[in-house]
């Protein structure tokens, strides 16, 4: 392995769940999950010469996963129209009080559209409003007001 191939490696490794936690947040599809972390894979792979080393790289891998999923999505609601399947019994889904709250929580965040969702995934996440708002190019103050207008939203849903 060359010096790029041993830094790429790096990079993944540091950073796998940060990219899984933003695929699942897109899709929740085993093998859409699995398409979406090899594209961000591709992506990160033909930009890191572009990266310029000015921000921190997860920053950076937190962008191209966010960009690479929001743009996933947008093509594939114009392409294809699902057909939901209807099985009555799930043998894995916990009926707890906390799953079932978790699970109407993320229900929620899934409707809401692609900026607020990556907003409150990070926030999730515990990245700083600073860290946000670099990562989405917005401020940190404009990242506080977004946030407190996305949990009026999901409250009130």
């Amino acid at each position: 392995m060359d010096n790029k191939e041993r830094e790429f490696a790096q990079i993944v490794l540091e950073n796998k769940r940060r990219i899984y936690t933003v695929c699942y947040m897109f899709s929740k599809d085993t093998e859409e999950v699995n398409d979406l972390f090899q594209e961000i894979l591709i992506n990160l792979w033909k930009g890191i010469q572009s990266y310029k080393g000015d921000k921190f790289i997860s920053t950076w891998v937190w962008r191209v996963s966010l960009n690479t999923c929001i743009n996933h999505s947008k093509k594939h609601k114009r392409s294809i129209e699902k057909v939901p399947l209807d099985v009555d019994i799930n043998l894995f889904e916990d009926m707890d009080d906390g799953s079932m709250q978790v699970r109407q929580l993320y229900e929620r965040i899934n409707r809401l559209g692609y900026i607020d969702r990556s907003i409150i995934l990070m926030w999730l996440e515990n990245l700083s409003y600073d860290e946000i708002g670099s990562i989405l190019g917005i401020t940190a103050n404009n990242v506080s007001v977004k946030l407190v207008r996305i949990r009026e939203k999901l409250k009130s849903m």
